[in-house]
Order: structure tokens, then sequence, then C-alpha cells
């Protein structure tokens, strides 16, 4: 770690009560004026596995397995791969946007922005540990009882925020001076659900992609992400069982991070004039 990345964490530790409250109040306000409030943040997920569990189950006639022996629901392997996406993608998408929705804040003098983009992906972590606990519940009405494995999901989300955040930096300071960053985003967002093994197997599909093709695959840190979920909650290995795997990811995400957070404290002297 480098001293940007140290004053980063340093400042995080100094404003977290801050942090908190304004991560509360962000949850609250973005459904702000509905009936419903703040169950929409959750509605819509539920709606969202639901017609991939009908489309790819139903209609399709997808299956699912341990270790590619027992069968399994299909709807606990597809849970088990989007929820940690659901969290990452909404981190990106709001942590993007999030110096143009806190303009006013961005242009106070005394206001710290450097805590900004860690806001935002504190906001989305309600939604997150209620998804997380609904997918336990969801193992247990099947069925599968909550083991010493399943704890690795909470190592699996601090991944996931770290990566988040991380991208947070860079493409919220992007975005400041190159708009079309969001727009950028979002695509990349639709077609990395499908490029990330979520509706799919990458083992069912070793015959009909290149083998080039499935090493690129797996080179996407949301692979490991969501390799790790269903290995805690289904096939039962420890993330220490991938050696090799697990130092490519914590290395790609504080890369990630150290060029995001470098990123965004050059430019920021600048966001206050182009806001």
């Amino acid at each position: 770690m480098n001293r940007t990345s140290d004053n980063i964490i340093s400042e995080v530790i100094e404003n977290r009560q801050l942090i908190k409250s304004l991560a509360k109040n962000d949850f609250k306000t973005k459904f702000a004026g509905s009936y419903l409030g703040t169950i929409w943040a959750f509605v819509q997920p539920v709606i969202t596995v639901l017609i991939y569990w009908f489309v790819f189950e139903k209609a399709i006639g997808m299956r699912a397995s341990i270790r590619g022996e027992l069968p399994l629901p299909y709807v606990l392997w597809l849970v088990a791969g989007i929820v940690p996406w659901f969290f990452f993608s909404d981190c990106i998408s709001a942590g993007t946007a999030v110096l143009s929705e806190y303009n006013y804040l961005v242009k106070k003098v005394v206001f710290n922005i450097d805590i900004l983009p860690v806001v935002k992906v504190f906001s989305s972590i309600f939604v997150h540990v209620f998804f997380v606990a609904f997918m336990v519940l969801l193992f247990v009405l099947y069925g599968y009882l909550p083991d010493m494995y399943m704890l690795q999901a909470a190592y699996y989300s601090f991944g996931v925020l770290l990566l988040a955040l991380g991208f947070s930096y860079l493409t919220s300071a992007i975005s400041v001076f190159f708009p079309d960053v969001r727009q950028i985003v979002n695509i990349a967002l639709q077609i990395g659900i499908w490029a990330t093994p979520i509706m799919w197997n990458v083992d069912d599909m070793k015959s009909k992609i290149p083998g080039a093709a499935l090493v690129l695959l797996k080179c996407n840190p949301l692979y490991y992400i969501v390799l790790g979920y269903r290995e805690s909650f289904i096939d039962k290995v420890w993330f220490w069982e991938h050696p090799g795997m697990t130092v490519y990811f914590w290395a790609f995400t504080i890369v990630v991070c150290l060029l995001g957070v470098s990123i965004f404290k050059r430019l920021k002297v600048h966001f206050a004039d182009v806001l």
C-alpha cells in the first residue's frame, strides 16, 4: 500500500460515523417519494431472480449439481451466484454517479469528498445483507442447514466491497469529465452478468468454448467471487483450497483500488470547477 491508500483508510476511519449516517440517509432517500419506499430495493432483485429461474429451469430445463454429482434445485445454484453480482452491480452503478449526485457537497470546501464513494458502497450493504440472509433461509427451506462453510460469505462479500470501491473511485472521478462513462458502465454490467458464469456453468462449456476463451472468462475477478459463494453454500470448499485464484483476485483488487484512489486524488482538485 502507498501513502495515498493509507490516507484514504485513515480518512474512512476518522469519518466512520459520518459515513454511517450518510449511508443510511442515502439508502432511505433513494426511494423517497414512492409509496413502498425502501421495499423497492428488495422487490426488483427478487423479481429478477424469479424471471431467471423460470426461464432457465422451467423453460430451458437447466440443471444444477453438487460437485458435479448430486442433483440440486437450480434456484439455489442461481441465487448463490447472483446475490454477490447484485451487490457488485449496485455498488458500481451508484458509485459512478456519486459525485454528480452529491455535487452540492463536492463544492463545499470544508467537506471531505474522498469518503463519498465509500458512502455509496456502504449504502448498498443493507440490501446485500438482506439477500445473504434470504439466501441462507432459502437453503434451509430446501433442507440445506447452515454450517461453517457459509461463514465464508462474509469473506467474499468483503472482497466484492473492496473491488467495487476501487472501481467506484476510478469511474466516479472520470465521469466528472466524461459523463458517458456512466452509460459505458451500464453496458459493461449488462455484458458482465453474462460473461460471469451466473446463469450457466463454465465447466459445462469446456467442449463448446476454446480453451483460451475459458481462461479469459476465469480471469474475470467476479468469477472467483461467484465460484466462492457457490462453494461456500453448495460444494463446501474453503477459499484457501484455490491459492492461485485467491492470490490473483486480491492482487487484481489491490491494483484496482490503488489505481482508482490515485486517479481520484489527482483529479479531485478540479471536481468543483466542472460540476
